[in-house]
């Protein structure tokens, strides 16, 4: 396998705030145990001894994991965005700052400093309130993480698709060389939908504010957009949303759609339940030309799961996140956490392992749009924004999706 994270995690120095190194010793201690606990509780089941007891507390152990892990985690994101928003603090335009907080308050944003406006009526942000959401997006947004994401001027993006190629043949030194067969092309459209989000707050507040409206106004949207986008990336029927990623899995909906054909599954190995081999036969399965920049995704649930399996020397596939920056490892492989992969549950797709960035396009129609309401839902004030965003199968082959046997 190729750049393979080193399982060695527990050399890496903590650094940061004393909550940070102290979530890394508790998260540290907690693995320490759940792993001594884990391997008395399979030695007891091989003498045939009660295990119900040791089950119970390997479990909760396993919850004790999840829940600092995910507390280092958010620590982490944290400290981020605090980054994030210093570092940004230079970038500001005070110029359309200053329109854009008039615009909000009273409506009453300048022509003079209004920096694009569309002719139906419609107040479209520039630069900043773009930059302001697209990175709060990619921060709480897994899969733009993860995707290739192509910015669009128009409606649709359109990519051709080779099929078949050029063929050939031997001949002599002084034999004819008849034509030869050419390979096709197949165009696949990536559409957008429209998401959007209504925040709203009365309009005293907003005469009274004292808060930075910017930000507030684009958490609210950071946070719809986000849990929306997921879900569409994942399982979208393309119905004025993305077609999901997993849609396109041999046997489901999509399957056909590419030229390329479905994505590939492999089993489990347990009904019902995941086994060790099915997680390296899935690791194998993948072309290695796709390796080196492979991933996994799943829900926390399965993370949960898939901590308890070991390979044949006896060493857990499954190692936790220390450092800002190092996520979690299965079988040496980065795990990505999506919330809205599906649980592990019989004929249920709770795995994927791949090259998202080969494998997924997202599309962002260029402009978030903001429209102030304070007429219909008097006395509130409703922000109506708006961004047009598809998504579609690139390419079925960097990727590969575990499916739990029935």
């Amino acid at each position: 396998m190729n750049k393979q994270i080193p399982r060695g995690l527990l050399a890496v120095r903590a650094e940061g705030t004393p909550e940070v190194k102290a979530a890394v010793e508790a998260l540290q201690k907690s693995f320490s145990d759940f792993r001594a606990e884990h391997t008395r509780q399979l030695e007891d089941m091989r003498k045939g001894l009660p295990t119900g007891d040791q089950a119970g507390k390997v479990e909760r152990i396993n919850a004790d994991v999840d829940r600092l892990q995910k507390e280092l985690e958010d620590l982490h994101v944290k400290m981020a965005a605090n980054a994030g928003a210093s570092a940004d603090g230079g970038k500001r335009d005070p110029e359309y700052s200053a329109a854009f907080m008039a615009y909000m308050k009273k409506n009453e944003a300048q022509a003079a400093l209004n920096k694009g406006s569309d002719t139906d009526g419609g107040f479209l942000t520039p630069t900043e309130w773009d930059r302001t959401i697209g990175s709060k997006l990619k921060l709480v947004s897994p899969m733009r993480s993860l995707c290739q994401v192509q910015t669009i001027s128009t409606n649709a993006f359109s990519k051709l698709f080779s099929i078949g190629a050029a063929n050939s043949g031997w001949v002599g030194e002084a034999a004819a060389r008849p034509n030869t067969g050419n390979g096709q092309f197949q165009q696949l459209k990536f559409e957008t939908g429209e998401i959007y989000a209504n925040p709203s707050a009365t309009q005293q507040i907003l005469d009274d504010a004292e808060i930075d409206l910017e930000v507030w106004l684009a958490g609210e949207v950071q946070d719809e957009f986000a849990k929306q986008e997921n879900i569409a990336f994942l399982a979208g029927d393309g119905s004025n949303k993305p077609f999901g990623l997993l849609t396109y899995v041999a046997g489901n909906a999509n399957a056909a759609k590419h030229p390329y054909g479905a994505i590939a599954k492999v089993a489990s190995g347990s009904a019902g339940g995941i086994v060790a081999d099915s997680i390296i036969s899935l690791i194998y399965d993948l072309p290695s030309a796709f390796a080196a920049n492979a991933s996994f995704i799943m829900n926390r649930k399965t993370q949960s799961v898939i901590r308890k399996l070991k390979d044949g020397q006896g060493n857990y596939l499954w190692q936790p996140s220390y450092a800002a920056g190092v996520p979690a490892t299965l079988g040496g492989y980065a795990i990505t956490e999506v919330p809205d992969m599906p649980d592990v549950a019989a004929n249920a797709l709770p795995i994927m392992f791949g090259d998202y960035k080969q494998g997924y396009l997202i599309v962002d129609r260029i402009g978030i749009r903001v429209l102030r309401d304070n007429l219909t839902n008097k006395p509130y004030v409703s922000f109506y924004t708006t961004k047009r965003v598809g998504g579609g199968l690139l390419n079925p082959e960097p990727l590969r999706a575990l499916q739990i046997a029935a």
